[in-house]
């Protein structure tokens, strides 16, 4: 039987089984840019290693259990690639245990979810598609969700910042349709003003717009407009979006989760049966298929390869803990956090990286709780680049000054285009972690954590770091 080590044991075991790091101070580029920054540099941990050597160039105070924001997907994305496979991918099921006479059901129908982080809105239209192509019209039942894949998660959406509409926010579900969120286009029009249009656009959400067009260049147009949310009493949602929108800007989105599973879902389901051309008056409710129900209509998703692209390029946190939870499921029987960790711990330690400090309550970095030391985490990018599936994890990752979260970064230096890196950031946390290719056709391993209140400032020391590495001899 695998024994959970409590916490705080498995910390005071990672100081007593590592030694004190002794390598190469930090360089003189980071270690100015973190002056700078008003950031000790005790508050940081640095690992840098070449993929073919067999000690680090610097470990820097690495040894240390650290906050690691969303670069704990790494984790998340390797374990879910070798336990369940490139190639794996999840189904969404509809069944009934109704009869059908013309175009009527006459009982419920029941759409079972089995964890896919991808359902998007398209393919959740595209399956009630198919049911609606076997002639059925309309369905004189209620509408099941069978959520029975994962354990109960009972999380709350606002617990970790308040923010509970947030897209980062959103909990987990065996059938999770759209991320949970609804899709806000902002469309500046020819004549001025700007149109908010929800899509979908259910009965029970209003939106009320007082966004005012703004001329001059775009910038960060997210920080120009603000949303609040209210509840209209029963399931009724009034959005407000106010604030100044720069035309520059073109058509962009605001995402928001405004309902909790089952309303969310009801929403979704009844505005595309009826586009479909179909009628429903019964209840949306949480339910389970009954084992005698017959297959309507199946989707299957796309390949965890292509998934875990979207979860580190985007930082996609439900989709990393819907990763987490599969893996529970797949490859431990139990479709629950505590048996995913259970899962993720053993897989480590039969690869001879046992991480004793290692804590993971998500498997996506949104937490205060998870821990990894950044030698640890240089160490499991070293496996994956010696492993099998090296082409699918690396490719997955954000390219620096290119796409994903590195994007906007490192435009006018060497390392532009030849570094993979994710990124993580919560208030009080900034890391990195990746891959560079430096100019001599070497791969190396980089880790570099901020753990401080101002490590927002912190960027420009990292990019200094990716630079060196690029740069050195």
């Amino acid at each position: 039987m695998f024994i959970r080590v409590h916490p705080w044991l498995k910390i005071a075991l990672c100081f007593f089984l590592i030694s004190a790091t002794h390598a190469a101070p930090l360089p003189a580029p980071v270690a100015k840019a973190l002056r700078e920054a008003g950031i000790p540099a005790a508050s940081v941990g640095v690992f840098v290693q070449d993929v073919s050597a067999r000690k680090p160039l610097i470990a820097y105070r690495a040894d240390r259990p650290m906050s690691p924001a969303s670069t704990m997907k790494l984790v998340t994305t390797y374990a879910g690639l070798e336990l369940l496979g490139p190639a794996y991918t999840w189904k969404t099921e509809v069944l009934t245990g109704g009869t059908v006479a013309g175009d009527v059901l006459t009982g419920d129908l029941v759409v079972k979810g089995y964890g896919d982080p991808a359902l998007t809105l398209e393919s959740f239209w595209s399956l009630l598609r198919d049911v609606r192509k076997l002639g059925i019209r309309e369905i004189r039942g209620d509408l099941l969700l069978d959520n029975s894949y994962f354990q109960a998660t009972g999380g709350d959406p606002g617990a970790f910042d308040n923010e509970p509409s947030r897209p980062y926010n959103v909990q987990p579900e065996a059938l999770l349709v759209n991320f949970k969120a609804l899709r806000f286009r902002l469309v500046p029009e020819a004549g001025g003003g700007v149109r908010v249009i929800a899509d979908p656009d259910p009965a029970r959400l209003r939106v009320v717009n007082r966004l005012q067009p703004l001329d001059g260049p775009c910038g960060d147009w997210r920080e120009g407009v603000t949303t609040e949310i209210g509840k209209n009493g029963g399931d009724a949602v009034t959005v407000l979006v106010s604030g100044a929108y720069p035309r520059a800007c073109g058509e962009n989105s605001l995402y928001l989760g405004l309902f909790d599973n089952t309303g969310h879902v009801d929403a979704l389901f009844r505005q595309l049966w009826q586009e479909l051309g179909g009628t429903f008056q019964g209840r949306v409710r949480e339910g389970v298929a009954a084992p005698g129900a017959r297959l309507l209509a199946s989707r299957e998703s796309r390949a965890l390869a292509e998934v875990v692209r979207d979860i580190n390029k985007f930082s996609n946190n439900v989709m990393a803990r819907q990763l987490l939870l599969t893996i529970g499921r797949e490859a431990g029987g139990e479709g629950s956090t505590r048996g995913a960790v259970q899962v993720v711990d053993k897989w480590l330690a039969e690869r001879g990286m046992a991480f004793p400090e290692l804590e993971i309550e998500n498997g996506s970095g949104l937490s205060r709780t998870e821990h990894i030391t950044p030698a640890h985490l240089g160490t499991l990018l070293l496996e994956a680049w010696r492993g099998p599936l090296m082409a699918e994890f690396v490719s997955s990752l954000p390219i620096a000054a290119v796409d994903g979260t590195m994007k906007k970064r490192l435009h006018d230096q060497g390392v532009a285009g030849h570094a993979h890196i994710k990124t993580g950031s919560l208030r009080g946390v900034k890391a990195i972690a990746g891959y560079v290719h430096d100019r001599k056709g070497r791969s190396v391993v980089a880790v570099f954590i901020i753990n401080h209140p101002d490590a927002s400032a912190g960027q420009a020391a990292q990019d200094a770091l990716l630079e060196w590495v690029y740069r050195r001899n």
